[in-house]
């Protein structure tokens, strides 16, 4: 049977692109484009995962600045986002798959791209540990994420202004308990220094952690720890 937030994600498919770049003014698309650059810096390997990928956007930003992968994997649990895709020209293949046990052998990714997926995960942890599996030795997972609010600017944001104006435009241009969903979501998931203290556990060394527009969301750039795997055990 469908679970909840999957069918909230299949409902919303063909109106996730517009609202996520009129609810940020389409900073969205500028902290995509600034991750991508960043990893382009680190030199990635060549084998990519957009894991939580909806409809392609972070895969298409990677492409455009690092070009085109030898293996692309375009990963979601909706298939109405992966539909959402289909316009988009991807080298990455779409994939229907659940984030917490996919279908790839260890190591088969030199870059694992999450935006906006880790916090719609049932287990962040448990996402983290199978995000380290998945990358080869020395990759990269590159998280762009709302997280827990922590700052007085932040704590406003999500507790006064985000729950009046996000599920009202979700009302007019979309469903209205999808967005009020997006808000809460945020609320209940984890601030981004506990995020990071638990991906260094299960396999990741910290890179950088770099806020947009005053926290808001914050880009996490891991690697993923040599002779590790999830948990710090050794091969």
């Amino acid at each position: 049977m469908k679970s909840p937030v999957r069918k909230m994600f299949d409902d919303i498919a063909n109106r996730y692109d517009f609202l996520n770049h009129a609810l940020s003014c389409c900073q969205d698309i500028l902290w995509r484009r600034s991750c991508c650059r960043e990893l382009k810096r680190m030199k990635p390997g060549k084998c990519l995962l957009d894991l939580c990928g909806g409809t392609g956007d972070f895969a298409a930003t990677y492409e455009r600045f690092n070009g085109k992968p030898d293996i692309a994997v375009l990963g979601d649990f909706s298939y109405g986002m992966l539909k959402g895709a289909a316009g988009k020209k991807l080298t990455a293949a779409p994939v229907q798959l659940d984030a917490m046990k996919m279908p790839f052998a260890d190591g088969s990714f030199d870059v694992v791209l999450n935006g906006f997926g880790m916090r719609n995960l049932p287990d962040a942890e448990g996402g983290l540990k199978e995000s380290a599996r998945v990358l080869a030795e020395g990759g990269f997972l590159q998280v762009l994420e709302f997280f827990s609010p922590r700052g007085v600017f932040n704590k406003f944001f999500y507790k006064r202004l985000a729950p009046l104006f996000i599920p009202v435009l979700g009302a007019v241009f979309s469903k209205r308990d999808a967005y009020e969903y997006l808000v809460n979501s945020v609320l209940r998931f984890l601030p981004v220094d506990v995020f990071v203290a638990l991906a260094e556990k299960n396999g990741f060394e910290l890179v950088h952690v770099k806020p947009c527009f005053f926290g808001v969301a914050f880009r996490v750039l891991l690697r993923r720890k040599s002779n590790t795997v999830a948990g710090g055990v050794a091969r």
